[in-house]
């Protein structure tokens, strides 16, 4: 990571990130961090600053380029706001959004073949799942299959997913005039891959991907 700036040989980095990873665990405010982690401010200025430069969005991209390609699955899912998320006002794009539930953020996320992540996409919790679809196919790796629910039911998808050289697994509603005797139950049962301020809640994502692929790594 010598390219990003950050030098990670340094004793009070290494604090650094062991504070950041308990603010993600524990959730409490910045301010709350223990001493033991050095100036709870210059923990934050540290994570602010790598979100800037979107130092953790690289590792997870860099992490998850071993990704088992055969299948990509996608889904969305609610993330509700913490109390402490819609605060103080801000010029940043913080993705939180009104659903029925209050406020809330969605988090689209594509997995590979072992349910492992390889690309998300941050909303306000209103926004449909299908308005992330394509962005979130065309940005992950190239699969042999697309599987997702009847939420992505949608034949300008499904035609999108084929011109990328994928075969569509995506049920039809109940309502449709068309019906699933093609549709691969099999693969469709493996979708459960899935179901299970915006740069820096990303880079959270981001942090917490990187430690379910880091195993991975691990000869």
């Amino acid at each position: 990571m010598q390219h990003t700036g950050w030098v990670y040989n340094k004793p009070e980095h290494h604090l650094t990130l062991e504070g950041i990873l308990y603010h993600m665990r524990t959730g409490i405010p910045w301010c709350d961090l223990p001493d033991e982690f050095g100036k709870w401010n210059r923990v934050f200025s540290r994570f602010n600053a790598g979100s800037k430069k979107g130092i953790f969005q690289i590792i997870f991209k860099l992490l998850s380029g071993i990704a088992d390609k055969e299948w990509l699955f996608i889904d969305g899912t609610i993330v509700r706001a913490h109390q402490h998320s819609a605060g103080a006002a801000s010029d940043d794009d913080e993705a939180i959004g009104k659903s029925r539930g209050g406020s809330s953020t969605k988090l689209h996320l594509a997995v590979d073949s072992g349910g492992l992540p390889v690309h998300f996409e941050l909303s306000g919790g209103q926004v449909h799942d299908s308005v992330h679809a394509e962005s979130l196919v065309a940005a992950s790796p190239s699969s042999e299959a697309v599987i997702a629910d009847k939420g992505y039911d949608s034949q300008r998808f499904r035609m999108f997913i084929e011109q990328r050289g994928a075969t569509p697994v995506i049920p039809y509603r109940k309502n449709s005039r068309k019906t699933n005797q093609r549709i691969d139950e099999c693969l469709y049962e493996y979708c459960h891959l899935v179901e299970k301020l915006e740069r820096n809640y990303a880079s959270m994502v981001s942090l917490a991907f990187i430690i379910v692929w880091l195993p991975m790594w691990v000869d």
